[in-house]
């Protein structure tokens, strides 16, 4: 059997994690799609187990979290009547957990946003701390009480953001932008949290990250993901590179290396190794 060479998949995989698409990264690379999307799959699920294993016992003092939407197969308005409401057809949110010193992500999960993966997600966040941390969140109010089951000791608080929609007609140069923002608003939910660290200004801007870095997010494209699977090994393959393959600008190391994790940056054939 042909097998690629180290390098020849770490070529494709520089491909996926700089934003191409599936199809784009096999005309750059010479290869199959086919290829491309095994190469995905066995190296993001070897990426999911790792990171799995290994962002336990973190020494975090300050989380934020988020959602980040997305969507499979098809947009939510034309999913099937039958598969209405299954995971993986319509739309797909991705919860995001990310460490505001070490720029770190903390957790991750792909489903619905509701409250059971809500549960899930807080639950996963906090086997996988060490300590009492300042926990922020938007005013997504599903946290509340994943938040008190999960968490015997935090500081939780909530930033609430205040949008007008006054005057706001659906046309085709607003479809697409937010609405005129008002306030926000902070609130303790929960211990003692200091309200000068209430922001979700790093979780949000790792969704930007998250969009520019994965083809399949990007809005308004035929790049989306088909399978539930597949977008979770894209979502797995990005945190591994964000977290263990790529200098952060403002920290000059890694997230990984900034945690005490890791050692050094990992390269890409590294990454690709993990599928071995």
């Amino acid at each position: 059997m042909n097998r690629l060479s180290l390098s020849d998949r770490a070529k494709i995989l520089h491909c996926l994690v700089e934003g191409n698409s599936m199809r784009a990264t096999s005309r750059l690379c010479d290869v199959s799609i086919n290829t491309v999307t095994k190469l995905l799959l066995d190296v993001g699920t070897a990426c999911a187990i790792y990171q799995n294993e290994v962002l336990r016992n973190l020494q975090c003092k300050r989380v934020q979290c988020d959602e980040i939407w997305s969507f499979c197969g098809t947009k939510e308005r034309n999913v099937d009547p039958a598969n209405k409401g299954k995971v993986g057809y319509g739309d797909v949110y991705t919860w995001t957990a990310i460490d505001s010193d070490s720029k770190l992500c903390v957790s991750f999960l792909v489903g619905r946003r509701d409250i059971e993966h809500a549960n899930i997600f807080v639950d996963d966040l906090a086997a996988r701390l060490a300590n009492r941390i300042h926990l922020s969140t938007d005013g997504n109010r599903m946290y509340v009480d994943a938040v008190a089951n999960s968490f015997a000791e935090i500081d939780y608080g909530m930033l609430v953001k205040h949008y007008s929609h006054e005057g706001q007609k659906l046309t085709s140069d607003v479809r697409y932008s937010p609405s005129k923002f008002v306030k926000s608003e902070k609130r303790r939910i929960a211990g003692d949290p200091e309200f000068g660290d209430i922001s979700t200004s790093y979780v949000e801007r790792q969704n930007l990250t998250m969009r520019m870095g994965m083809r399949r997010f990007t809005r308004l494209t035929n790049a989306f993901s088909k399978k539930m699977y597949n977008l979770e090994c894209a979502v797995a393959l990005h945190f591994m590179f964000y977290n263990f393959g790529r200098i952060h600008k403002t920290l000059r190391v890694t997230p990984a290396m900034e945690a005490g994790i890791a050692q050094h940056v990992w390269t890409l054939e590294e990454i690709a190794a993990l599928a071995d």
